[in-house]
């Protein structure tokens, strides 16, 4: 016997959006070497790559201390801007990122994105992507005090969905947003790419591709009732 999506329990997923809904790592990276030049600064790839995930703010003071804490907010708007130029020309979503979301959202799920990334980018990004109208609710880094991994942009998020944390299952890229997920009180979803699955594993389920997982799989990670 079948039972409807109405008879289960409630139930959300909760999407960071760089590395998992899109491909940015390169665009990123392009956007923080861009900026730094302009002010006579770098950044190498590995030190990039350390740092994927975190807020600008955080990424500004573990790299570069000498910076006075007042010139952040521009410097970040700079390097943000000069994001959503690259992305604006060639949008890289990530392979099955809107299948997954319209999968998930005929099933039930309410649907979430949870990013450190300022609001002018999630809504570049969510107006581009196929599926992006099926979002109920979006926290951006305007709305947290404390990047991943601390758990507040996913706590913020469930809020949204009217969900608690133990009944949403957190999808990301990173270690940083593997433990924040974790911290929050969610199930985890880890995708390969950003990091190797060996950074990966506090995750409940580490997938290579989006287009390995389904609403049935994914439901799967949440307790019954």
């Amino acid at each position: 016997m079948t039972h409807s999506t109405e008879a289960r329990p409630p139930w959300g997923v909760i999407f960071d959006m760089d590395g998992v809904l899109i491909d940015s790592y390169e665009a990123h990276f392009e956007a923080w070497r861009r900026m730094l030049r302009n002010h006579g600064l770098d950044i190498t790839e590995e030190q990039f790559a350390a740092t994927f995930g975190q807020t600008n703010a955080d990424i500004f003071a573990g790299l570069f201390p000498s910076l006075e804490k007042e010139r952040y907010p521009a410097l970040g708007e700079e390097k943000e801007a000069v994001f959503r130029q690259v992305i604006t020309r060639r949008f890289p979503e990530k392979a099955g990122a809107s299948d997954l979301v319209r999968a998930l959202h005929a099933a039930g799920a309410r649907l979430a994105v949870g990013s450190s990334g300022p609001p002018e980018n999630v809504r570049a990004v969510l107006t581009r992507l196929p599926a992006g109208s099926l979002f109920e609710a979006t926290t951006d880094g305007s709305e947290i005090r404390h990047g991943k991994p601390h758990p507040e942009v996913f706590l913020k998020a469930a809020a949204k969905i009217s969900l608690p944390p133990e009944r949403c299952v957190v999808v990301e890229d990173a270690p940083v947003g593997v433990e924040a997920g974790k911290a929050a009180g969610c199930a985890v979803v880890a995708v390969t790419g950003t990091a190797p699955r060996s950074r990966l594993e506090a995750a409940d389920l580490v997938v290579d591709s989006l287009r390995e997982l389904d609403a049935a799989r994914i439901r799967s990670l949440l307790p019954p009732r």
